[in-house]
């Protein structure tokens, strides 16, 4: 089953982009694109798997050319370790005893 939550994906919208720093009102959660993260033909990964990334670096991610693939994937890792980073900082993510 694949999670989704729309108060996570809205809560990362306040964000700054987590690639360029930009906080330009753009600013989406963008989903991974690995299999392994549950995206599959026509579905998004769980919305666990998120990035906080402005327009600009999102369609760099999805559609650019500039990058390799590994550098996509480098990118977005290291945006979604940033943005869980910020979820649990800002006390959006908790954990339950």
């Amino acid at each position: 089953m694949i999670f989704r939550s729309k108060k996570l994906l809205e809560a990362v919208r306040a964000f700054p982009c987590q690639h360029c720093n930009r906080q330009d009102g753009t600013v989406v959660a963008a989903h991974s694109n690995q299999l392994r993260d549950g995206k599959g033909r026509g579905i998004k990964a769980h919305d666990y798997r998120i990035a906080a990334l402005c327009h600009r670096c999102h369609a760099e991610l999805d559609q650019g050319a500039k990058l390799s693939r590994a550098e996509r994937e480098e990118m977005w890792e290291a945006a979604h370790r940033k943005t869980v980073g910020l979820l649990f900082e800002a006390g959006l993510v908790k954990v339950v005893a």
